[in-house]
C-alpha cells in the first residue's frame, strides 16, 4: 500500500482526480465528454474524440447511450475515432470497434460517416497507412479534441505496449505494432500524435493497476518501461481519473 505522502500528493494535484469507485470515474469522464463537446462544437462545430477498448472504458460508453448524458450531446457534430484496435474484423469480440459500435455506437443518432475506425481485418501496415492517411487529410498539423486512454498493469495504454516499435515512432500517425508478449499485431494511435490532443484523460481503475500508478506518478521510470509517459499532450492538458484503489487508497478518501 502506498505511504500516506504519496496519498496526499495524489489528493493535491490539480491534474490527478481520485474517485470512489470505478463508477464514479466513468461518471467523470462523461461530464468530461460533455463539457468537450459542448466547448469544440461552440468553437468549431464540430467534436473529435478517439476511443479506447478494454474494460474501463465501457462503463463510460454505457453512460455516454442513456440518460441523461444522451440528450447533453449534439451527436451530429461528433466524430469519432480510435486510439487502438486489435487486428481482427469488426464482428471479432475482439474489435474494440465492435465493442464500443454494440454498448455505445448503435445507440447514437449519428451518422455513419462520423465514425472512423481502424480496419483490423487487412493487412495491418495497410490498415495503418490507411488510418494515418485519413488523419493527416482531416486535421494536417493538428490534432483530435480529446483522446480517451486506459493503462495496462504494464503501463501500457493505447497500444503503446513496453520495449515494442511503435514506442519510437515519431513521424506516422498511426503505426502496426507487433506485441511480442501477446504473438500479435496490433494497431495503434502513435504518441507524438496523441500528443496533439486539445486533452487527454487516463481511465484507471483497479486493484492490479496501483503498483505501475505509483511507478509512473511517483517515480518517473523509463517510458520503454512504461509507455503511458510518452503521453504528453502539448496543450498541457492531460487529466488521470483514477478509482480509489488504482490510487492505492481508501475509497472514504477518494472524492
Amino acid at each position: 500500500m502506498p505511504d500516506p505522502l504519496y496519498a496526499a500528493n495524489l489528493m493535491n494535484d490539480r491534474r490527478i482526480n481520485v474517485l470512489a469507485d470505478p463508477a464514479a470515474v466513468a461518471r467523470a469522464a462523461a461530464e468530461l465528454f460533455v463539457q468537450s463537446a459542448d466547448e469544440a462544437i461552440a468553437r468549431q462545430g464540430r467534436f473529435s474524440v478517439a476511443l479506447s477498448g478494454g474494460s474501463t472504458p465501457q462503463a463510460l460508453y454505457a453512460l455516454l447511450a442513456g440518460e441523461p448524458f444522451i440528450n447533453k450531446v449534439d451527436w451530429s457534430k461528433v466524430h469519432f475515432y480510435f486510439a487502438d484496435e486489435r487486428c481482427v474484423g469488426p464482428a471479432d469480440p475482439q474489435s474494440n470497434y465492435g465493442m464500443v459500435r454494440e454498448i455505445l455506437l448503435n445507440h447514437l443518432p449519428i451518422p455513419s460517416t462520423n465514425v472512423n475506425r481502424m480496419k483490423g481485418e487487412i493487412d495491418p501496415h495497410e490498415a495503418a497507412i490507411e488510418y494515418g492517411q485519413m488523419l493527416k487529410s482531416t486535421f494536417g498539423d493538428g490534432g483530435l479534441d480529446l483522446v480517451l486512454l486506459g493503462m495496462g498493469e504494464d503501463g501500457h495504454t493505447a497500444s503503446l505496449f513496453p520495449h515494442t516499435a511503435a514506442l519510437a515512432e515519431a513521424r506516422h500517425r498511426c503505426v502496426a505494432n507487433f506485441v511480442e508478449k501477446l504473438n500479435a499485431w496490433r494497431l495503434t494511435l502513435s504518441a507524438p500524435f496523441i500528443n496533439r490532443a486539445g486533452a487527454v484523460a487516463l481511465l484507471v481503475c483497479g486493484q492490479s493497476k496501483a503498483p505501475a500508478i505509483q511507478r509512473v506518478l511517483e517515480e518517473s521510470p523509463d517510458p520503454q518501461q512504461y509507455p503511458v509517459l510518452l503521453i504528453h499532450p502539448a496543450s498541457g492538458n492531460l487529466l488521470w481519473l483514477l478509482d480509489a484503489a488504482a490510487a492505492g487508497m481508501d475509497p472514504e478518501h477518494a472524492t
